[in-house]
């Protein structure tokens, strides 16, 4: 039954994350992969750097001419909050509350839907105040290729969330699954943080030129 005992708050190990040689190895597997994911990244932010004042004409719209600063600083409070409220969730799985893990976990799952509604948008209407679509220039392809990317990767990992919230609804907290939370919780993380990177070198540095 891969460690579905029941416990109580007082037997519940204090890292169940690392508490079985499963979970060790679900660990590393993750940091792993956690360092391709750095690297693909990496090449994609010097894409754009080296692309995102390539356009067609001189007139052409750029960063500066096009960028909605408050919408993309809305979105970004939508996904720090939303890191913070997984904070919690996983706080509540040490503490071997399954009801609260999943209750701030669904709030994580609804502030993240919220960053993809106001991006898609976003997306929308550079596309049609501006014409500034992935094949209008160098700059438009880097653009969307790079927030776009981490907007794919926003979307699985709210399914990756939603999968073990619905998966694990009946089965409550075991040291089979606390490691698959926590893992999905350090990949919520890390999207968090590939956004600050975004917002900083794609829309701060792109207003200023």
């Amino acid at each position: 039954m891969h460690n579905e005992e029941k416990f109580t708050p007082k037997t519940w190990p204090a890292a169940p994350e690392k508490a079985t040689l499963e979970a060790k190895n679900k660990f590393m597997g993750f940091w792993f992969f956690l360092g391709g994911e750095t690297v693909l990244f990496a090449s994609l932010f010097a894409t754009y750097l080296a692309l995102k004042d390539s356009v067609p004409s001189p007139d052409h719209a750029l960063a500066k001419d096009i960028f909605d600063l408050p919408l993309a600083f809305i979105a970004t409070m939508l996904l720090l909050t939303s890191s913070l409220t997984s904070v919690y969730a996983m706080y509540h799985m040490k503490n071997y509350n399954f009801k609260g893990m999943q209750a701030w976990l669904l709030i994580t799952v609804l502030l993240g839907f919220a960053f993809l509604v106001l991006e898609i948008y976003e997306f929308y209407h550079y596309v049609h105040a501006y014409g500034h679509t992935f094949t209008s220039s160098a700059f438009g392809s880097a653009f969307y290729t790079l927030v776009g990317f981490h907007g794919a990767h926003v979307a699985f990992g709210l399914m990756w969330i939603i999968s073990l919230m619905v998966r694990n609804a009946k089965r409550g907290l075991s040291l089979y699954n606390a490691p698959k939370f926590y893992v999905a919780s350090l990949y919520w993380h890390f999207i968090d943080v590939v956004w600050v990177f975004i917002f900083t070198v794609v829309y701060l540095m792109g207003m200023v030129g």
